[in-house]
């Protein structure tokens, strides 16, 4: 079984992240971000991500009054604003092509809460190839917390230990650690600006079409 994380590892998603963090800024009277910063800080929700943006920082809390202003700002945008500037990265479609042809259980597991995460999947064409979807608010703990792969483990009936688990960022490492599943890592994801070498794991890949010769290797 390989689990596979959405934002910063299938999809860039954030054009579409920033358009709305700005929109909602403009809309609260305030200065806007723009992208690169909001790369820095995204992994963890849109409820986080919205947090660390009325504050311009990745660590703290906006006063609450604040975030429950912004918030449904934010929903209502990113609601309307899902798929329209995000992509697939290079190497996605037929990296999972090749793990579906060599029959493997492929799942996806993501912090982003399902009302985004399924259009996002079927916009971007790549909804079908997972048997199983979890979201964000689909279990009772997210990522890092290992409930969401130990969960699809027991949906597919496979030892944790012959489970791999794809990401992007420190988040995902826990997450699989915990579980007891592989993690292999890309190189381009989002984890707040670091390296994702320094959370070691298992391997690091510039591309999903890499991972079929991995697992070869490992067989």
């Amino acid at each position: 079984m390989i689990l596979i994380d959405v934002d910063g590892t299938l999809v860039d998603s954030v054009p579409d992240l920033a358009y709305c963090v700005d929109e909602m800024m403009k809309q609260l009277g305030r200065p806007v971000h723009g992208e690169d910063k909001v790369r820095e800080w995204v992994g963890n929700g849109v409820e986080r991500l919205v947090r660390r943006a009325l504050i311009g920082q990745l660590e703290g809390e906006p006063d609450e009054a604040e975030f429950e202003q912004g918030y449904p700002i934010f929903i209502d945008l990113y609601a309307e604003n899902t798929s329209k500037r995000s992509c697939l990265y290079p190497g996605i479609r037929t990296g999972l092509d090749a793990l579906v042809r060599a029959g493997y259980k492929l799942g996806c597991v993501t912090n982003k809460a399902a009302q985004f995460t399924i259009p996002l999947l079927k916009d971007l064409g790549v909804h079908d190839d997972f048997s199983i979807v979890i979201s964000g608010d689909t279990l009772e703990k997210k990522k890092p917390d290992p409930m969401p792969l130990l969960h699809a483990a027991e949906f597919f009936n496979v030892d944790p230990a012959r489970s791999l688990m794809v990401g992007d960022s420190v988040s995902d490492v826990k997450a699989a650690r915990s579980a007891g599943f592989q993690i292999a890592c890309m190189s381009y994801g989002y984890n707040h600006g670091n390296d994702i070498r320094d959370s070691s794991p298992d391997a690091v890949m510039d591309s999903l079409e890499e991972l079929i010769g991995l697992l070869e290797k490992a067989a």
